[in-house]
């Protein structure tokens, strides 16, 4: 049996010299950590009865206005109430974001703000907008990486 190959498919295309593959930039999660463990644990609590519902639904308006406004839909129910979706909550905090830090953003926000800061911290939240669920998903870093330039009060000293 000599003779060439039967093609399988069509050719793969091969990239333009010259073209970026992305036109925007992709996030760059960094530091990331999960804290399913401790989610299990109070959950654990929780279904054994050693602990209430008032302890683990605990969410204030604050968390649940973010939810409604700057909170992305999660396929997972709750595991408390078992009615509705969770909604995840991104909040960010660095010392770079000035008055931006400690609040509530949406994923578009994250993308332009990881391209424009070098570096703050992302921090995940699920809420449960029924029953007031409430437990840190996972944290990590985003931004450029690059060091901060000197602010004009340092520079000058």
């Amino acid at each position: 049996m000599s003779g060439p190959l039967p093609s399988v498919g069509p050719p793969v295309p091969r990239p333009r010299v010259g073209k970026k593959p992305y036109a925007v930039r992709v996030r760059n999660q960094r530091q990331v950590v999960d804290y399913a463990l401790q989610r299990r644990a109070v959950l654990a609590e929780y279904y054994s009865g050693r602990v209430s519902t008032l302890d683990v639904c605990d969410a204030t308006p604050y968390l649940l206005r973010a939810a409604r406004f700057h909170g992305t839909p999660s396929p997972t129910a709750c595991p408390v109430c078992r009615e509705t979706a969770l909604t995840n909550v991104a909040w960010v905090y660095g010392d770079e974001l000035r008055h931006a830090a400690g609040s509530a953003r949406a994923p578009e926000e994250l993308d332009r703000m990881a391209n424009r800061f070098s570096e703050f911290t992302v921090y995940v939240v699920e809420v449960c907008r029924s029953c007031g669920w409430n437990h840190l998903v996972k944290s990590y870093v985003l931004g450029t990486g690059a060091p901060n330039p000197p602010s004009r009060r340092t520079a000058g000293q």
